[in-house]
């Protein structure tokens, strides 16, 4: 459709336009990298506007105004999230911050809770049957558009056309300014550190194939999406798409096959990024953009099988609370869509939420987890939304879990330095037991190389990996799981009790390197159980003990001879040469292990009833 032809009358300059603006104007402006530069320009330097109250998403070009005193005079911007670009005029005072849920925005504007006069937006050129995209920027502008009295488009060839309910008709908008020029580029300033490596490996142990993804902006997420690429037909349903996203687009990692909700399309809301990522989504069928108040609805959100929310964070406490919009009595960011999807995520058919954020701040100086949030920060995900916690040290499991675990979960994942008083700072809140160990002080990623996997005969798939001090009430459980001929043969007496006091013991001598124990899990409904154990301990210089212990529905299934191999391995990595095992002589089925695996090992009368068996790593035999 040319416009000149169906609606002349519509066609203004640019400072035509705007002074059908009235002093004193509530003026919605586009979101993010969609918004209409030309215009906000216009309308900066119009000195008759005067008293105009601004109500934007994400604020670009106003940035570049907000030092200049005269401009203060004149608008007051108030933001519904605050950019990078913004921060340092939020934190001195020039603009209003408006906490809200994203998903809620639109419902502001349509209850005239906050009111719109005039809406400025970008669009793209109309199509011959008059329908014009908003392109990258659908999230709440068409709300502002359905809202405001008086709505105002920048035309702009470079506005990419995007599928999904992103179409303005011309009669809905009441002047047209064509203007050409390139649209908002913003890439995160972080580059690729051995942080975000380490955190994507971790992340990317939680996702599934076939998961459906939602992923938060910033450095940290854009790292993280590169540690998705093994994986396999991811699907997505996001407020942002931007060009971290480009490489699972391009190697066929997101197929979206796998969605509940709109197989085959990717849904989003907003796109920021390059001019890369831009001409991506023009015309592209694959992507499906709708407003806030859909891709954003917790209920719609959960629609989605496995659906994964990733997304980062300011500090976390160590019950759990999350704070992502202030650094203490200063505004940072935005609620944004985060809590959105963190409840999304949990009324979804196996889905979850994942808050990842680095360990430190202000280069190493102060831990982000914390005994207790900053004062003046905001808590926008209270304790019980969040499932997992990841930072460049692991992953805190905390759905489900009482003050004393989550306390030990995210020690463990602090920064080693740091450890110590987390847990001291813990027991004088009483969140602990008084004589709590606090987790060991050094980097325990090596111990990713000690995991792995067995599947049995019959299917089920046992998780191998070393035993944590957050592990506690799981291991409390395996021993109580147990039969009392079993735990007579591993501990040699009628063991009644296995408290803290006990668990405390072992975890004082666990250092993974001389002493280590691994345990085998499988997955229980909604969580994982411990169902075997296998350790050594240092006896000689060179020379370990080892002992197994196995759940009786799991016997006779090769997993105390799986776990022979894997303590094998990792001692002799640790400098051992052999194991030494007194077992009672009645546990013919252990001792029958060994001299399996050692059919060279010396084995000897110990007390009278045991059996004390000496196996040599190079008599090893089988693989």
């Amino acid at each position: 459709m040319d416009l000149h032809e169906y609606c002349p009358s519509k066609l203004k300059r640019s400072e035509e336009a705007i002074s059908q603006i009235k002093r004193g104007s509530r003026v919605f402006i586009g979101t993010g990298c969609g918004e209409p530069q030309h215009l906000i320009r216009a309308m900066v330097k119009d000195m008759n506007m005067q008293d105009i109250m601004v109500y934007q998403m994400l604020s670009s070009t106003f940035s570049k105004f907000v030092d200049d005193p005269s401009f203060l005079r004149r608008f007051s911007l108030r933001l519904f999230f605050i950019s990078k670009s913004m921060q340092k005029a939020a934190f001195e005072g020039k603009i209003d911050y408006i906490p809200s849920y994203l998903s809620q925005i639109p419902k502001l504007f349509s209850s005239k809770i906050i009111g719109l006069d005039v809406a400025l937006v970008q669009v793209s050129p109309p199509d011959r049957f008059g329908y014009c995209s908003l392109g990258i920027s659908v999230d709440i502008t068409r709300s502002g558009i359905e809202n405001a009295d008086l709505v105002i488009a920048q035309v702009n060839p470079r506005m990419p056309r995007t599928w999904g309910d992103s179409f303005v008709h011309v009669d809905e908008i009441d002047y047209f300014v064509i203007h050409e020029e390139p649209l908002v580029e913003v890439l995160p300033n972080e580059q690729e550190t051995e942080v975000a490596r380490r955190i994507g490996l971790y992340v990317s142990q939680l996702v599934e194939d076939g998961a459906t993804l939602q992923i938060g902006f910033g450095g940290l997420p854009y790292a993280i999406m590169q540690y998705l690429d093994k994986k396999n037909d991811l699907g997505i349903h996001t407020q942002l798409i931007t060009d971290g996203l480009l490489p699972l687009f391009e190697k066929g990692i997101v197929t979206n096959k796998k969605k509940t909700l709109l197989p085959g399309r990717v849904v989003a809301s907003l796109c920021m990024g390059s001019e890369k990522i831009y001409n991506y989504v023009d015309n592209n069928p694959k992507f499906y953009f709708r407003s806030s108040e859909f891709v954003n609805d917790p209920t719609v959100i959960a629609r989605n099988d496995k659906l994964i929310s990733i997304s980062s964070a300011l500090e976390v406490d160590l019950t759990g609370q999350v704070c992502t919009d202030s650094m203490g009595y200063l505004f940072y960011s935005g609620i944004g869509d985060q809590v959105d999807f963190l409840r999304g995520s949990a009324m979804s058919k196996g889905g979850f939420t994942i808050i990842a954020l680095p360990s430190t701040a202000q280069n190493g100086r102060v831990s982000r987890i914390v005994s207790h949030l900053s004062e003046g920060a905001g808590v926008a995900t209270t304790r019980g939304d969040v499932n997992f916690v990841v930072t460049e040290y692991g992953i805190a499991e905390l759905q489900g879990k009482g003050i004393y675990q989550r306390v030990m979960e995210l020690a463990e994942i602090a920064h080693p330095k740091f450890r110590e008083d987390l847990i001291e700072q813990a027991k004088k809140h009483h969140y602990i037991f008084a004589d709590q160990l606090p987790p060991p002080k050094v980097d325990l990623l090596f111990l990713e190389g000690y995991k792995s996997a067995l599947q049995l005969e019959n299917g089920i798939v046992v998780e191998f990996r070393p035993l944590l001090p957050t592990d506690e009430f799981e291991y409390r459980n395996f021993f109580y799981s147990l039969e009392e001929r079993t735990i007579y043969f591993r501990f040699f007496y009628k063991m009644k009790i296995f408290s803290h006091e006990v668990v405390q013991k072992h975890w004082a001598s666990l250092d993974y390197r001389k002493n280590m124990s691994i345990i085998g899990l499988v997955q229980e409904g909604g969580h994982k159980e411990i169902i075997a154990m296998g350790s050594y301990a240092k006896e000689e210089d060179n020379i370990a003990e080892v002992a197994f212990v196995v759940r009786e529905d799991f016997h006779n299934m090769g997993i105390a001879s799986y776990l022979l191999k894997v303590l094998e391995k990792i001692a002799q990595e640790n400098d051992y040469t052999g194991f030494s095992a007194t077992v009672l002589r009645e546990n013919a089925a252990m001792i029958h292990i060994f001299k399996e695996r050692y059919p060279n090992a010396n084995i000897s009368l110990s007390n009278g009833s045991d059996v004390l068996i000496e196996m040599n790593f190079d008599d090893a035999i089988g693989n």
